[in-house]
């Protein structure tokens, strides 16, 4: 068959999405279907757009296949277009891989409303059958002169007991039979004659006698609005759509039978009026079928919810939800309505199963009672008192109230256990339980913690004496002798005490610190409270100590820079080196920024620390130049506060000046998310960058959010791909689809694409096939002190340094 490029057709007329395809999937060619159908601008940004609308399993499956270089069928599933669905969608693809251009022809169809069908009818009725969720597709070509096929793709070929190959050449008469092309000959024509395309459905009978319903589509191929010079012929096989509407055609019957003998209520209704029911919703809601049917359905729905059920009868949905229907002595009955829209007798329906929830409801009170309440005392325990102080937290916050929080543990109880058993150590506990409820307002909260421990919330507290005062109340209720079982026993609580949001802003924190007060009450001889006291904050101690000594660092010049040089993938030639800071403490030795970057951005001390990194990374680069060790830019990493700063840019032009470096020599990075605040202000801040001759780098791409558009609009000359993808090369599928689309989006934007973090072999010749311009890691070089990067630079250079 003849693969030139003249012989194939315009894909544009095909109504179908058609691509070429790379083995390394990239898009060669994509028709205005597939650039309207991925929501792109263009065909280079649906390029580009491609593989990240693909989902992750059906991208790993085509990447695997493509590799194969040989035909192959496959369904994807994508994420489809914002102005679309915006959800997922499912496409049917149909690829021959074509050798002499070393590219695949692909056909995409969009099935994502048959799929969305199939799964819809099988939630309509369980005893339905599934239907395919797949529609293959059949592509031919064939010469409106000789009606001799000059294409055809696998499906086609083998439908009608060819191959791809073998096809070619043959007639439409050689290839689907006489009697068929008589059949269609006047279609045939009438799309040569009139220039339109024209479909129509037949039957099939394939070689292997089995007999199919097919819809085929035949579209004219015209050039330069004169004849037809060839037809394109498109089928799809539609016999599990045929042999479905059999079937339901055929369940309907079922469908009657199974109303009659289902456990569960079913009613069907047309336009919001009662057509029939089975005996279980008759009984459920005490109504005869002449007496419900011509009546509303949503007389039998109880006010409060009526709503919501006509909103659903209004909006045609398929759903599930809970109601309350009315019974016909008045009576409220919660029920479990299942909605489907169905065909029946001819007719299009609405049917609702109805399921009785009262015994459901009634278990799951009972579940919900024992999963947030003690079992002995009937309390709320830990984990629902845990949800309500939470809330409470927010209210009193909102509010701006107090709250207190009393931790009360009872002295020596192991003791009544031990002596006396648990029999009269659960008798205890319940009384002491009761005696706190009692001692209580109706707004305070209490819960058993766990053995002897109990929990008590006072909220809306105005001032530290009332909660004495409650506390006091509670210390004298609960040392009252209990009788259990003709003895008196008597127990004594020591109770802590902690206040929000004074002593804590969390629950935990609160819980934690009355905690603390608790043992501090049994350690001063129990029977008592003590309120909780917060010692110095040691984390706030120990930020404001290294404030201080970051202050002194650069007084001191602790700080220092380390290099990390940056080559060329393909040859390792050095074409940069990024400047990282350092912090020779002089106690804790030598630290990453990670240890103090953050708290100088909270501090404002960034400002400072950034200008001492940028003016050495100048000085280093001007000494370099003049001694010829390097003459690569230095890549400085810019924090947000530096860069929103007012008067930055005159700042940078400042240090350029006086220390004689021209701009060429620097190289700026920024973090994606910095590019995303105000793009007219971005914009024009790296611009008056560039006109100094600095290079702009962005660090950590695809970490952020930024859009294409977004990136197209400013001045970047380099990405770089960010350590966290770089680390799972090449064996991660997700890590390496992201890095190639990252080169690609490079590529297309004609900008410089840099991968950080390498540091295996396999990592540096997966990005150099990649076409990954430049790399910087562990495996080209740590970073390194200024004197032991001028001797790396020299060793790389060779002898004409030396």
């Amino acid at each position: 068959m003849d693969t030139a490029p003249h012989a194939w057709p315009d894909l544009e007329e095909l109504p179908c999405m058609v691509l070429r395809l790379t083995p390394e999937c990239v898009v060669l060619q994509g028709n205005r279907a597939f650039v309207d159908f991925s929501g792109a601008g263009s065909a280079r940004d649906a390029g580009l757009l491609w593989q990240a609308l693909l989902g992750p399993e059906s991208r790993a499956t085509l990447a695997t296949r493509l590799i194969g270089r040989e035909d192959f069928a496959l369904n994807l599933r994508m994420q489809c277009a914002p102005q679309s669905t915006g959800g997922p969608c499912w496409l049917d693809l149909e690829a021959r891989w074509l050798p002499a251009p070393g590219h695949y022809l692909c056909v995409l169809h969009d099935v994502t409303d048959s799929r969305r069908a199939e799964l819809s009818a099988r939630a309509r009725a369980d005893q339905f059958q599934l239907l395919a969720d797949n529609v293959p597709v059949l592509i031919a070509y064939y010469q409106a002169s000789t009606l001799r096929c000059l294409f055809a793709n696998k499906r086609y070929a083998q439908t009608f007991g060819w191959d791809e190959q073998s096809i070619v050449g043959h007639t439409v008469s050689e290839i689907i039979g006489e009697p068929a092309a008589r059949l269609i000959q006047p279609q045939v024509d009438r799309v040569l004659r009139e220039r339109r395309g024209a479909s129509y459905e037949r039957e099939l009978i394939g070689p292997d006698g089995e007999r199919r319903w097919i819809e085929v589509n035949l579209l004219p191929h015209v050039v330069n609005e004169g004849d037809a010079t060839a037809a394109f012929v498109l089928i799809s096989d539609i016999t599990k759509h045929r042999l479905a509407e059999q079937s339901v055609r055929e369940s309907e019957e079922r469908l009657a039978k199974f109303m009659q003998a289902s456990a569960e209520g079913i009613v069907f209704h047309k336009d919001g009026v009662i057509t029939d029911a089975n005996p279980p919703a008759l009984a459920l809601i005490g109504y005869t079928l002449d007496e419900l049917k011509g009546r509303k359905t949503l007389d039998f729905i109880a006010p409060d919810q009526l709503a919501r059920a006509a909103a659903t009868q209004s909006a045609g949905a398929e759903i599930t939800y809970e109601s309350v229907a009315l019974h016909k002595d008045g009576g409220r009955i919660p029920v479990e309505f299942t909605v489907r829209t169905m065909l029946r007798n001819g007719e299009r329906m609405r049917m609702t199963l109805v399921r009785d929830l009262r015994d459901r409801l009634a278990a799951q009170d009972r579940i919900h009672h024992l999963a947030h309440h003690d079992a002995l005392t009937q309390l709320p325990n830990r984990m629902s008192f845990m949800e309500t102080l939470e809330h409470r937290i927010t209210g009193a916050r909102s509010s701006d109230s107090q709250l207190a929080l009393l931790f009360i543990d009872l002295d020596h109880f192991k003791r009544v256990n031990d002596s006396l058993g648990h029999l009269i150590g659960d008798t205890l506990l319940q009384t002491v339980a009761q005696r706190i409820i009692q001692s209580l307002r109706s707004t305070d909260l209490v819960a058993r913690f766990g053995g002897d421990e109990f929990i008590v919330l006072l909220p809306g507290v105005l001032q530290r004496a009332d909660v004495e005062e409650a506390t006091q109340k509670l210390l004298a209720a609960i040392e009252v002798p209990v009788n259990a079982d003709g003895r008196l026993i008597s127990v004594t609580p020591s109770v802590g005490i902690s206040m929000f949001p004074h002593d804590g802003q969390t629950a935990d924190e609160l819980i934690k610190n009355a905690d603390t007060a608790m043992y501090l009450a049994k350690a001063r001889g129990r029977a008592n409270y003590q309120f909780f006291t917060p010692a110095m904050a040691r984390s706030a101690y120990a930020a404001l100590v290294m404030e201080s000594q970051m202050t002194q660092a650069l007084e001191r010049s602790e700080f220092v820079l380390h290099f990390q040089p940056q080559v060329r993938s393909h040859d390792g030639v050095l074409v940069g080196v990024e400047a990282l800071i350092r912090w020779n403490h002089p106690e804790r030795g030598l630290l990453m920024p990670d240890h103090f970057i953050p708290l100088a951005e909270q501090q404002r001390l960034m400002l400072p620390i950034g200008q001492w990194v940028l003016r050495d990374a100048l000085r280093c680069a001007r000494r370099w130049h003049e001694s010829g060790i390097s003459s690569v830019p230095v890549a400085v990493n810019l924090s947000s506060v530096q860069f929103q700063t007012v008067g930055f840019i005159q700042l940078i032009a400042d240090m350029l000046q006086e220390e004689g470096v021209p701009g060429d020599c620097l190289e700026l990075e920024l973090t994606e998310r910095m590019l995303m605040d105000d793009l007219g202000e971005v914009k024009t801040r790296l611009g008056e960058l560039k006109a100094m001759g600095i290079r702009i780098s962005v660090d950590d791409f695809g970490t952020g959010y930024s859009s294409l558009g977004h990136l197209k609009e400013l001045p970047i000359d380099k990405m770089k791909i960010d350590r966290s993808f770089v680390k799972d090369l090449p064996d991660e599928h997700d890590s390496a689809a992201i890095a190639r689309a990252i080169v690609q989006l490079a590529r297309s934007l004609d900008i410089t694409v840099i991968a950080e973090g390498v540091e295996t072999i396999a990592q540096q010749e997966f990005l150099t096939r990649l076409g990954c311009d430049e790399l910087q890691g562990e495996l080209v070089s740590a970073p390194l002190p200024a004197a032991a990067f001028e001797a790396w630079a020299i060793a790389l250079a060779g002898p004409a340094l030396v």
